[in-house]
């Protein structure tokens, strides 16, 4: 894309400004969804600029995940932090911020669980074996702090409910109450295993 004679070059907010814009699109068309061309039209840049921030389609698709992983683990993290010591607390507070974003308009699911669902290979499948080890651990970090004999198996279990309850809220959720459900279900999780 030309720029206009004068004009500063600021790669890092040109990088920033192609990572929004691309996010937006495969959130709302899935990584098949636009071509390149396309792509570039959509985010007001030129296949050069895009090839030399990303080196390739998949190179943006990779950086757009890991981006949109990195924001969901720290706000997910933040959340859990915010709640308090009670581990009860904590993953009561977790399903709750997983409501709010439910209830979202364009709420679509987990955009990369949704992209491996496309593409096991990489680079997707990559970075979504990454984020949901970035999800297990948040939730065996709870587990652990409940003190129950097994906090690995636990956490494994939060997860499946997360993933699920995600799932549910994007494809078959007409109350509502696919957060709320998995809470109630998480919560008894806890209670069963004497925590």
């Amino acid at each position: 894309m030309p720029v206009p004679k004068g004009t500063t070059l600021d790669p890092e907010r040109t990088r920033a400004a192609l990572l929004a814009s691309a996010t937006a699109i495969f959130y709302e068309r899935g990584l098949d969804g636009v071509g390149v061309a396309e792509l570039c039209r959509a985010v007001g840049a030129s296949k050069e600029t895009l090839y030399r921030h990303f080196g390739s389609k998949d190179g943006l698709v990779e950086a757009v995940l890991t981006a949109r992983s990195d924001r969901v683990v720290q706000w997910l993290t933040a959340t859990v932090e915010e709640a308090g010591a009670d581990p009860r607390a904590q993953l009561a507070a977790l399903f709750d911020a997983l409501g709010d974003w439910y209830r979202q308009p364009g709420f679509r699911g987990c955009a990369i669980v949704n992209a491996a669902t496309q593409h096991h290979a990489p680079p997707a499948g990559p970075v979504a074996d990454r984020h949901l080890g970035r999800y297990r651990d948040l939730l065996t970090g709870i587990a652990e702090r409940t003190g129950v004999p097994e906090p690995e198996r636990l956490g494994r279990q939060l997860l499946i409910l997360l993933e699920g309850a995600t799932v549910v809220a994007d494809h078959h959720d007409p109350d509502g109450l696919a957060a709320q459900d998995a809470k109630r279900a998480a919560l008894t999780l806890l209670a069963a295993e004497g925590a």
